[in-house]
């Protein structure tokens, strides 16, 4: 799924290209594309872009007070569509624009979860994005102390809850634990200040090595091809200390550690009723 990184940079690459673009036509290919109703999409229509931002791990496509909410959940991208086809594969919507490409929102495999929202006023005040919590990149050390103090779950699921933290998925979270050097399964609240302190710095390092990879890039990268020390590397040495990477698999993502720098040298049980350490 792409997470901020993924999704800041690739803001920053449609505005370079499409904002000031009048957009012509909104065309929604599947009904599952669109999750909202009013205002209606070909409000836009005529309406210059006049800005292309995020929150959390959401697109945003501003004209005037209209805002079109995109997240791309697991398998969506939003793509320069040059040469635009009546049924593109996992094609959802497209926006075509005067004297510009389109952009074709696309989703991979059978969930249909990537969508639409259209909204009139402040995005940030509506749904999908009012119940978002603080940008990850921007929480302060006491902020985390806070957020930590307050939630009672293992560390890895606190960092992918878009309603306290936004930006971070499967990918980060493992990351992060890791450059903190905390297990994934510790307790939020069992965490001091000095852990707060540690998993800030590593959000920050971890979405910047990201931020920056993307930026060499023409289009948003593939999770497989993304930085990371564990993330992916089952099996593989730890860059730090050398130990193989574990992982804990479920049935819709993988929690990747290294045993040495997280779990003081235990093993977690690769399946989902392990004693999980703290």
């Amino acid at each position: 799924m792409p997470e901020l990184p993924e999704v800041h940079a690739h803001a920053e690459r449609l505005a370079a290209t499409y904002a000031g673009a009048t957009l012509e036509r909104f065309l929604a290919l599947s009904f599952t594309a669109l999750k909202t109703f009013d205002p209606p999409p070909e409000a836009a229509v005529d309406r210059v872009l006049d800005r292309v931002g995020r929150r959390g791990k959401h697109l945003l496509l501003g004209f005037d007070d209209l805002t079109f909410v995109v997240h791309l959940m697991q398998g969506g991208r939003l793509r320069v569509d040059p040469k635009p086809t009546r049924k593109p594969r996992g094609g959802l919507a497209r926006w075509y624009f005067a004297g510009r490409d389109a952009l074709l929102l696309t989703e991979a495999g059978t969930e249909h979860s990537a969508g639409v929202w259209v909204v009139r006023g402040d995005a940030l005040a509506q749904e999908p994005l009012q119940g978002l919590g603080p940008e990850a990149d921007r929480l302060d050390a006491d902020e985390m102390a806070r957020l930590l103090s307050t939630a009672s779950m293992r560390l890895h699921t606190f960092l992918r809850r878009q309603s306290l933290i936004a930006g971070l998925g499967r990918r980060l979270a493992n990351e992060v634990c890791h450059r903190a050097r905390l297990s994934p399964f510790a307790t939020t609240r069992s965490l001091d200040a000095g852990a707060a302190e540690r998993i800030v710095a590593a959000i920050r390092e971890a979405v910047d090595e990201g931020l920056a990879f993307e930026r060499t890039l023409a289009a948003m990268s593939a999770s497989k091809d993304r930085p990371g020390r564990v993330h992916g590397r089952g099996g593989k040495p730890c860059p730090v200390c050398g130990d193989d990477i574990r992982t804990v698999e479920y049935r819709a993502y993988t929690v990747a550690y290294c045993p040495t720098c997280q779990t003081e040298g235990k093993v977690l049980a690769d399946n989902t009723t392990s004693k999980f350490l703290r």
